[in-house]
């Protein structure tokens, strides 16, 4: 009876989880001479598809396996699995609403804003980047709104929605899909594309 208990206890505490996720987490318990290995599937047998370090932070955990035990995260070439008993949930700082770094990409044409520790931007392929500052920040049950402006008066509003998106070049899945309006002295316009809160695409 007492490991009936335990086991609901166990899929209850997942499925909380499972339902908050994308979350960022930190690599917790490795020896510093040691790296925690990166899975093509979730288990220790698996070819290893890469590493992360001792002090890794800001790794994005996409979904759990089924039992609970691996992580979903992505890689450069797409995704991978982590022992979820290294990993650390990392929690936000105290005043802030959306995680950082977050950074969202689209295509055609090539964009990215990132919301950033050291100040958000918006860049455009063969343009400058532009300086972006927050307006408003707001969370809701499916993700993040943002209001920003930069000096040319251009206004960007970003809307961060959680759930499977493709960048439509890679074999990668993001747990975000981003719809980004800008308001500028070019008029109108609304951007789609992909978001991550993993620190190699975010810095």
């Amino acid at each position: 009876m007492i490991r009936l208990a335990c086991l609901f206890l166990l899929l209850s505490l997942q499925s909380v989880m499972a339902e908050d996720l994308p979350a960022q987490f930190r690599v917790e318990g490795v020896a510093a001479d040691d790296v925690l290995n990166i899975r093509a599937e979730p288990r220790a047998s698996s070819a290893r598809v890469g590493a992360l370090g001792p002090y890794t932070t800001d790794v994005e955990v996409l979904a759990l396996s089924a039992n609970g035990r691996w992580g979903r995260i992505g890689i450069p070439e797409g995704n991978g699995w982590v022992a979820m008993r290294y990993l650390a949930r990392q929690p936000l700082p105290e005043g802030q609403v959306i995680p950082r770094p977050l950074s969202c990409l689209g295509t055609e044409p090539f964009w990215r804003i990132g919301l950033l520790r050291r100040g958000d931007e918006f860049q455009r392929m063969g343009e400058d980047r532009a300086d972006l500052e927050p307006v408003a920040e707001t969370a809701g049950e499916d993700g993040y709104q943002a209001e920003l402006s930069a000096a040319d008066g251009t206004n960007y509003r970003l809307e961060v929605t959680r759930g499977q998106c493709s960048d439509g070049m890679s074999d990668r899945e993001f747990g975000w899909s981003a719809r980004l309006s800008l308001r500028g002295t070019q008029g109108p316009e609304t951007l789609a594309g992909c978001c991550t809160l993993d620190h190699r695409q975010g810095e």
